[in-house]
């Protein structure tokens, strides 16, 4: 299977699949859904506060703590907030959606819907979209680290004599999240909108207690701070603002999770909760910094009194603990898109909930996560060091995410091209400001998730191109398959009893499976049916449109089952559909599934590298085996071996 675009992909042999209606989103009130998008979306963004201008002032970036910087900074953090979350992610980029899903992958299949597949411009896009989703997962490692690490970190305010148990609680808290994965958020998710507008609520009153002390910090709404800071201050402001982006690391995330809520709950917890009390929060430490500058230690704890302390850093723990899990849940997804897209191999996935198709379980995923999470603690220690890695990842996510939007708004919005150059020029100076600055922090630790990310992109590119070689080749030395077959029953050999399934990846020419079983056992069976699984770059496709079907008669039928990139194809339910709607008496319990093992050699070409080659190889024969990733009964599974020279 790989990514599809339904213009360019449908085979000579079968009738066009209509994809245009395809399922939305589940319905519900707005502020049920408001609510769940709370409690999901905004745990990234939200808990930023509780690092982000502490890293702002860390004295490493030269910034003295005065009137100036104050105000600057803080009018810097308001202005980010509007130019890049609100106006480019939650009024624009949210319009680029696919079929009603956001995230990189999802624009990037929009985009790539823009031109031919297997042109150079078409593979240009596909690797800005695998590169933006590479470093999703150097993300998804920073996150669960720093959130955690950073909420205990507020027990020094209780007693300094707790510090030493800050980080054995840290790792703790995270092999336990980790291990409770698996169970899935179908439990407790209904907890998390709460939880999350209890979080908000409190953070936006700690807000406001400090700005009634100091309320001349509402000042800072004014850009004449942000602009003054950054002139008379270049330097130093150019330093800060790698720090400033901390408070923008979970926009992406508000697109990435739209699809399961749908925009409009997104874009009202949004502007009515969580952007005020944010706001709020930042603007109180502001305030704070002015009537007491050694609050900078440890300013989110020290914004109230001591007494509320415990209950403080309980909070804010259980707050990140929701953060991380959605980021790690945002892994799955991620991985699971992938797979179904082409770009890694097949994995054992499991879902948690019977009535959430989103909610899935990677195990591979999970515990190679849960490795580097933990040694991340372990080697940064602080939630100051994890600070400097964090942000150079999603800023250059940030970057994909703004070239590909421009390619869909004028490839699919067919806007005007100057309008196109303007709105894109704005984003994109934004965007390569706090990228350049981020890159100021690569060797205080951000070369880390680049290190993921070049990692996962070596790993996408090489399965994507290993499996367009492997195509290639059973093209070139393909039979067609009605020939075949017509020269075959000029001469039929014996058929026996049962339905035989031979899944395909090339609708058109002849599945190896079938010759090895023609060639050693010398039947066929009365009913033979060829599947090929399609994955299109649309996210769901509804059951009526899901099957393309051609009669080759003589009881052999041409099948083709389409999936969306948000779906998980299913051989039992595809075979229901043809007994339904195109009255095919194909029962599993009857049926024969037969299926080509590839066994790839190593051959010098021009194309990969032979290091490369190996290295395809190695992924193949980790791959789950295609009879589990299609839930098929294992006990009506015939596995055919061929060699095949890459």
């Amino acid at each position: 299977m790989s990514l599809s675009n339904p213009e360019y992909s449908q085979s000579k042999q079968l009738p066009p699949v209509d994809i245009e209606n395809v399922h939305g989103h589940g319905r519900g009130g707005l502020a049920t859904l408001a609510l769940a998008a709370i409690g999901v979306v905004f745990g990234d963004i939200g808990t930023s506060p509780l690092y982000a201008l502490k890293a702002c002032f860390d004295p490493t970036n030269g910034i003295a703590l005065n009137h100036d910087s104050i105000f600057g900074v803080i009018s810097m953090v308001f202005w980010a907030f509007v130019f890049v979350v609100s106006l480019k992610y939650v009024l624009f980029v949210m319009r680029a959606n696919n079929h009603g899903e956001g995230g990189i992958l999802a624009l990037m299949a929009l985009a790539v819907r823009t031109t031919k597949l297997g042109t150079k411009r078409a593979m240009i896009l596909t690797v800005v979209g695998v590169l933006g989703a590479c470093l999703f997962y150097g993300d998804a490692v920073i996150t669960p680290a720093i959130s955690v690490l950073s909420a205990l970190e507020g027990m020094q305010v209780i007693s300094e004599g707790l510090t030493p148990y800050i980080l054995p609680l840290t790792i703790l808290i995270l092999i336990v999240l980790f291990i409770f994965e698996k169970k899935g958020t179908a439990i407790v998710g209904g907890f998390f909108g709460p939880i999350m507008v209890l979080w908000f609520a409190v953070i936006g009153l700690m807000g406001i207690y400090q700005i009634v002390n100091a309320p001349e910090i509402l000042a800072a709404l004014n850009p004449f701070y942000a602009f003054n800071f950054m002139i008379h201050d270049s330097a130093i402001a150019f330093a800060v603002t790698g720090s400033i982006f901390l408070v923008l690391t979970g926009a992406e995330a508000l697109y990435a999770d739209m699809g399961h809520f749908g925009i409009k709950p997104v874009q009202f917890s949004w502007f009515f909760l969580v952007m005020p009390c944010l706001l709020l929060n930042y603007f109180g430490q502001g305030a704070m910094f002015i009537t007491n500058p050694e609050s900078i230690s440890n300013p989110f704890f020290l914004m109230i009194p001591e007494s509320f302390s415990l209950f403080l850093v309980i909070l804010s723990t259980v707050a990140t603990v929701i953060a991380s899990q959605a980021c790690i849940s945002g892994a799955y997804s991620m991985t699971s898109q992938a797979i179904l897209l082409g770009f890694l191999p097949r994995m054992r996935v499991l879902f948690t909930s019977e009535r959430e198709i989103g909610q899935i379980y990677v195990p591979f995923i999970n515990w190679v996560l849960c490795l580097i999470v933990v040694m991340v603690v372990l080697a940064f220690k602080k939630s100051d060091n994890l600070a400097a890695a964090y942000g150079i990842a999603v800023s250059t996510t940030m970057l994909m995410t703004t070239f590909l939007a421009a390619v869909v708004m004028k490839g699919v919005w067919k806007w005007n091209p100057y309008l196109v150059t303007l709105v894109i020029g704005v984003f994109m100076l934004v965007d390569l400001g706090f990228f350049a600055s981020n890159l100021a922090k690569i060797l205080e630790g951000g070369w880390f998730p680049l290190v993921i990310g070049a990692i996962c992109f070596l790993l996408m590119m090489t399965w994507f191109q290993g499996r367009q070689l492997l195509r290639k080749r059973a093209v070139d030395n393909g039979i067609q398959i009605e020939d075949f077959l017509h020269s075959l029953m000029q001469h039929p050999p014996a058929r026996v009893e049962g339905t035989a399934i031979f899944l395909t990846a090339h609708i058109d020419y002849v599945p190896a499976a079938l010759l090895h079983n023609l060639k050693h056992n010398k039947v066929l069976h009365e009913r033979v049916i060829f599947l090929k699984v399609s994955v299109w770059d649309v996210p769901r496709v509804s059951d009526e449109k899901r099957i393309a079907l051609k009669d080759l008669g003589d009881s052999m039928f041409l099948v083709r089952a389409v999936y969306g990139f948000k779906e998980t194809p299913d051989i039992g339910h595809i075979l229901r559909l043809l007994n339904t709607n195109h009255n095919i008496n194909c029962v599993v319990e009857e049926s024969s599934f037969f299926l080509a093992r590839d066994s790839v050699v190593a051959h010098e070409i021009p194309q990969m590298s032979m290091w490369r080659e190996h290295l395809f190889i190695s992924m193949m024969q980790n791959a789950s085996r295609a009879a589990d990733f299609f839930k098929v009964d294992p006990g009506r599974v015939i596995e055919l071996g061929t060699m095949v020279e890459l």
